[in-house]
């Protein structure tokens, strides 16, 4: 839609909400059956928007904000009230936290009849206020649509983020009204401050040895050429953070996985762009180098450090900067010492990758994946040590590859987040990381893979343990509780009853076998690999 004139929609409030959706882009609806949300569905039907039916809220909302992160539209959960709507909740903070771009819609007890103890009357906004950009209460129908396209446009908006409408039953009655025009600025970001990027453009300019850390914000700003093109004009080196893995090719002569240590002992100027200065960056502390932070609005700006920061569209910042004067000082010296560590640590990772102990090592898994896996493979992560490996080992290529928990770190993204990639993406392969204990949150969902016809790889590294506590817990109390889980457990065996097929490794040698046939199979496959529960994972980031 890209005419100015509001488009009227007749029947009900429901055909409005999904007409408004479909304006956006976005024609997938992620649902569990509630009779509170039958209108929509109705409309769905009539406007030919896809809908997915999962076995669990949680899932269905994961699997909606995944659509947002895979196709930087907006994602569509719609949820049944109360049960339904809470049941969401903790995906609905995920994707808060991930700043992705999801809009829920739910159902609500009939308005005329609040109070009177209708079935699951609850009052989900005061829930919901506070894990979204919005949320409200659709009380007049004429104005359902205008409230769905103001929602699904404010997810859009940098700091993007979910937003929440519910609908009483009784505002689903005969209807119409106007859906406002789709304009071509939605998801674009504020100019930056022009002395802000001369500020940063000058300290580029001034560091011997700079980094960039690459965040998720460049690539909801589809900014990874304007990166690519800054990092080349001023030779900087690129690590990356979340949805920013894969905005420049791992094999990129300026992209670096394994060296990021350096960054506190050598750097002399870090500059993070469009992730928090949270836990999974020291806080905004890289030893003595100065740091600068360029976010996509003045809201994400840093309290509790004092840093130079640009606030505005990445795509903005990285132009300005790429098509700005060159670097003043020599870095080759400072690029090849980062290659050179880098190259070394992928020597170290070799003997790990192809480790061939028994019982398996976890980074034998990845090595042997490694070798199977597209440059344009969607890797998924759901779980805490496995999925630790996967951010240590996977090389991503091209954006949108790599969808990991976000800093919320929520179990359970899994499966959701896997049946929306391959509905987004068919021909790719979708391959999802599991640990066990991960696992025990929603492989439900497989059902949905198989009644929806949407294969995925799935790869659970099963050590019986929640490894991420026991370990530590041993390391600080040399006890440990509430740790340990059935060891050997064949979850295989779950993805076959629901319809899928897999198999259990214990064999280092029968993991190459096992990831040829999931891959080759057309269904949801699970391959079930038996890890040595001794191994830790080096952790070293404070988490508080």
């Amino acid at each position: 839609m890209t005419s100015e004139t509001p488009v009227r929609v007749d029947g009900h409030a429901g055909q409005q909400a999904v007409a408004a959706l479909m304006a956006f882009g976005t024609d997938t609806m992620f649902t569990l059956n509630g009779g509170h949300i039958w209108p929509l569905y109705d409309a769905a039907r009539d406007q030919g928007m896809r809908v997915i039916d999962t076995r669990h809220e949680q899932t269905a909302t994961f699997a909606a904000e995944a659509y947002a992160k895979l196709t930087r539209k907006p994602g569509f959960a719609a949820l049944t009230a109360g049960p339904g709507i809470t049941n969401g909740v903790s995906a609905t903070t995920s994707a808060f936290f991930n700043g992705s771009p999801l809009v829920v819609l739910g159902g609500r007890a009939p308005e005329l009849r609040w109070g009177a103890g209708s079935l699951q009357e609850f009052d989900h906004v005061p829930v919901m206020q506070s894990i979204t950009k919005s949320a409200g209460t659709v009380k007049d129908a004429g104005q359902a649509g205008a409230m769905v396209h103001a929602a699904a446009r404010l997810a859009m908006t940098p700091h993007r983020g979910p937003t929440f409408l519910d609908f009483p039953l009784d505002v689903f009655g005969p209807a119409a009204g106007d859906i406002p025009a789709v304009d071509e600025c939605v998801g674009l970001g504020v100019a930056p401050d022009d002395d802000e990027v001369a500020a940063l453009a000058a300290l580029i300019a001034g560091a011997e040895r700079p980094a960039f850390i690459v965040g998720s914000d460049v690539y909801w700003d589809g900014a990874w050429e304007a990166l690519r093109a800054a990092a080349e004009h001023l030779q900087v080196p690129c690590f990356f953070n979340g949805l920013g893995r894969g905005t420049m090719p791992a094999d990129h002569p300026l992209a670096f996985l394994r060296t990021r240590g350096l960054l506190k002992a050598r750097a002399d100027l870090v500059v993070v762009l469009g992730t928090p200065l949270d836990f999974r960056l020291g806080f905004g502390r890289f030893g003595n180098a100065q740091v600068a932070h360029v976010v996509d609005s003045d809201e994400q700006r840093a309290a509790h450090v004092d840093v130079p920061t640009v606030a505005g569209d990445s795509n903005l910042v990285l132009r300005a900067l790429a098509d700005g004067p060159g670097p003043s000082i020599d870095r080759s010296g400072w690029v090849a010492e980062l290659r050179a560590a880098e190259e070394a640590g992928r020597a170290a990772d070799a003997a790990l990758l192809g480790n061939t102990s028994a019982p398996i090592k976890p980074s034998r898994i990845y090595g042997e994946l490694g070798r199977r896996m597209a440059r344009d493979a969607v890797v998924i992560c759901d779980g805490g040590d496995f999925a630790s490996y996967a951010g240590k080992f996977v090389e991503v290529f091209e954006p949108g590859c790599w969808l990991d928990t976000g800093p919320y770190g929520c179990l359970g993204n899994g499966p959701g987040y896997a049946l929306a990639a391959r509905a987004v993406r068919p021909s790719s392969q979708i391959v999802l990381l599991l640990g066990d204990g991960a696992a025990g949150f929603s492989l439900m969902d497989v059902d949905t893979m198989v009644r929806h016809n949407l294969p995925v790889v799935m790869v659970v590294g099963n050590n019986g343990i929640w490894g991420l506590e026991k370990h530590p817990m041993q390391m600080i109390y040399g006890w440990d509780m509430a740790c340990d889980l059935q060891p050997g457990l064949h979850y295989d065996d779950v993805v076959k009853a629901l319809g899928g097929a897999g198999e259990t490794v214990a064999d280092p040698a029968q993991i190459g076998p096992a990831l040829d046939r999931a891959f080759a199979s057309g269904v949801p496959y699970m391959v079930n690999v038996l890890t040595d529960p001794n191994d830790v994972y080096p952790r070293t980031s404070n988490l508080a």
